[in-house]
C-alpha cells in the first residue's frame, strides 16, 4: 500500500461519519484481541473501553476502498486516561501528568490484514504508520499539545525514532502481563 493511497480521518465522536467509532472498535477488535491476543473487554466484536468518550480524539488511516489501515486514540491529561489510571505504576511513583498541553497517545495500531504479521511490533513497519503518527502528532499540536504519553511495549521507543520522531523513556520499563511495558514521551512538533 503506498501513502499516496493512504488518507487521514480525524475528530471527536460527534465530528466523524455516523457509525464511524463502532467501525473503529471493530478495526481495534481484530488488532488488539484477535491478533495480538491482549485480554480487553469487548462487545459483539467491537473493542472500546471507557477512555472512549464525547472528548476523545480519533485518528485514523483508511485506504482508498475506505478500510481502515491504523487508528489512534488522543487524550486530554486533564480527563482520566489509560496511563494516569489503569497503568500509573509505570511512572515509578511519579505523580500521572494532568496538564493540557500532554496528551496520551493510546490504542495505536497499523495493521494491513491482507498482509501477515509476524511480530505484535510488526505493526510500526508498515507504510501508514509514519502517516498516522505524524497525523496523529498534527491533530494533538492542533488542541494544543506539546508532548503525548503513551503506554508502550518496550522497543517502541527505538522504532518511533526511526520514524524521525523525538521519543524518551518517562521511567524504566516495568512487566505488566508478562510483557515489558514503559511510559513514553513523544515530543509533538510540526509534522
Amino acid at each position: 500500500m503506498t501513502a499516496a493511497a493512504l488518507h487521514v480521518i480525524a475528530g471527536k465522536p460527534a465530528d466523524l461519519p455516523q457509525g464511524y467509532v463502532e467501525r473503529l472498535g471493530r478495526y481495534r477488535h481484530q488488532v488488539f484481541i484477535e491478533r495480538l491476543g491482549w485480554a480487553l473487554e469487548s462487545r459483539d466484536g467491537c473493542e472500546l473501553d471507557r477512555f472512549d468518550r464525547a472528548d476523545t480524539l480519533y485518528v485514523t488511516v483508511e485506504d482508498a476502498h475506505s478500510q481502515i489501515a491504523g487508528c489512534a486514540r488522543l487524550l486530554p491529561t486533564t480527563q482520566p486516561y489509560l496511563l494516569g489510571d489503569v497503568f500509573p505504576q509505570l511512572l515509578q511513583g511519579v505523580p500521572p501528568p494532568r496538564d493540557a498541553r500532554i496528551w496520551e497517545l493510546s490504542r495505536f495500531a497499523s495493521m494491513d490484514f491482507a498482509q501477515p504479521v509476524n511480530t505484535p511490533l510488526a505493526q510500526f513497519s508498515s507504510s501508514s504508520t509514519a502517516l498516522l503518527l505524524r497525523g496523529a502528532m498534527d491533530c494533538a499540536a492542533r488542541e494544543g499539545a506539546h508532548r503525548l504519553i503513551t503506554v508502550s511495549p518496550l522497543g517502541i521507543e527505538r522504532l518511533v525514532r526511526r520514524l524521525g520522531v523525538r521519543a524518551s523513556q518517562a521511567a524504566a520499563p516495568l512487566a505488566i502481563n508478562g510483557q515489558m511495558m514503559f511510559a513514553c514521551w513523544i515530543e509533538v512538533e510540526a509534522a
